[in-house]
């Protein structure tokens, strides 16, 4: 008999769409839905207007809002940076003596019970109204806390059988400490770095609503509000969101690039 020939179709992937990731998808969704809803009811004196308003007046706005985006930016940067350095150091001295414990855990937890705001217009008073230090400080505060009790908390989550082995090979504390006790807790600060690089962005915009240069985002949004600008007020809020996005990424970025042993991050990695 003849040899039949057969052809087999080229195995095909998922088609386009599912390759999207969901937040995306979901974001494009609430956004066409919002544009939508706005568009049929047509409300008049709403406050929210739809989102192709708040990009054209980001687009219309690009100069100024790159402009406060600059000066607001510097100022969740530096005292996130400051926040996270204050944060790891008190943790690790808290860590390693126990007077450093009694000492810096019961003054961490009353500044956090302290509301940050209501400082302020104190802060203004000491460091001027126009200068950015106030709001720096701010940051500071409002992000250590959270980033020192992760890391304090993750530094004691170490397993003793480790530290005991590394005790009978004469290994200092420190190098314990390094060895063992940080890797234990990065996970933990690395949660704690996402929550603060949000409460970064919050604790900036508000501490600007009080003082520091008036072409930020925080004064910006407040004017263009109370001139019922309101596109113009949600596209500086927009602004704000895309850093706080921005560094939210930075930080995923950071975590994977520091832990690639951590079980979390391979599966993640694993489709």
């Amino acid at each position: 008999g003849g040899v039949t020939a057969t052809t087999t179709r080229p195995a095909t992937g998922p088609a386009w769409w599912t390759r999207i990731p969901p937040p995306v998808t979901a974001g494009v969704a609430i956004l066409a839905v919002w544009e939508g809803l706005l568009a049929a009811i047509r409300p008049e004196g709403f406050v929210l207007p739809p989102p192709s308003s708040i990009v054209g007046a980001l687009i219309g706005n690009a100069g100024a809002i790159w402009t406060g985006t600059r000066i607001t930016g510097w100022v969740i940067v530096s005292g996130l940076v400051a926040g996270v350095l204050v944060a790891v150091v008190a943790a690790l001295l808290v860590d390693r003596f126990r007077t450093a414990r009694e000492a810096i855990t019961p003054v961490a937890v009353a500044i956090n019970a302290v509301p940050i705001i209501a400082l302020a217009p104190v802060f203004n008073n000491w460091f001027g109204l126009t200068s950015q230090r106030s709001n720096q400080l701010i940051v500071l505060l409002l992000v250590s806390f959270p980033i020192f009790i992760n890391t304090v908390k993750g530094l004691s989550l170490a397993d003793p059988a480790q530290i005991e082995l590394m005790e009978s090979y004469a290994a200092s504390r420190w190098r314990i400490t390094r060895e063992v006790r940080i890797p234990t807790a990065l996970p933990l600060f690395f949660t704690a770095l996402k929550l603060a690089s949000s409460l970064a962005v919050i604790g900036a915009i508000v501490a600007e609503y009080f003082g520091g240069r008036q072409d930020a985002l925080g004064p910006m949004i407040t004017q263009a509000a109370g001139l019922t600008r309101y596109d113009d007020a949600w596209a500086a809020v927009l602004a704000g969101t895309l850093v706080g996005a921005v560094l939210y990424a930075l930080t995923v970025v950071a975590e994977r690039a520091v832990m690639p042993w951590h079980a979390t991050m391979r599966s993640n990695q694993n489709p």
